[in-house]
C-alpha cells in the first residue's frame, strides 16, 4: 500500500450565512483540482451536521510532491486568497496512513 499523504481541514466559517460563498468557492476551486491534478486521490469538502458554520476537507494525494503541486496551482491560490472573506479560524492535521483499504 503506498504511503500517501493526506490531511484534515476544518473551516470555522464566519457565520452559517457565510456557507454558500464558500461551497462556491471550494466547487470553483476542485473543477480546477478535477481537470489539472492527477496526483490528487481525493479531495472533498464536507458539511458537519449540527455545525452549519463549519466546513471540513479530507485530501489525500498520492505523495507530498503531490500535495506541493497542489499549493502551488493558480485555482488553489485563488482559494486560499479569497477564503479570508468567509473564514473566521482554519485548522489543519495532517495525517500518516496506518491501515486501510484503498
Amino acid at each position: 500500500m503506498a504511503a500517501g499523504f493526506g490531511l484534515v481541514v476544518r473551516f470555522t466559517l464566519r457565520s452559517p450565512e457565510a456557507a454558500e460563498g464558500f461551497d462556491e468557492l471550494a466547487s470553483r476551486t476542485l473543477e480546477g483540482i478535477r481537470r489539472h491534478e492527477h496526483g490528487t486521490v481525493v479531495y472533498v469538502n464536507h458539511r458537519v451536521p449540527g455545525e452549519p458554520h463549519v466546513r471540513l476537507f479530507y485530501e489525500l494525494y498520492e505523495d507530498r510532491a503531490a500535495f506541493d503541486a497542489h499549493e502551488q496551482q493558480p485555482h488553489t491560490r485563488n482559494f486560499l486568497e479569497a477564503r479570508e472573506k468567509f473564514v473566521a479560524k482554519t485548522e489543519v492535521t495532517f495525517l500518516e496512513r496506518l491501515d486501510g483499504k484503498a
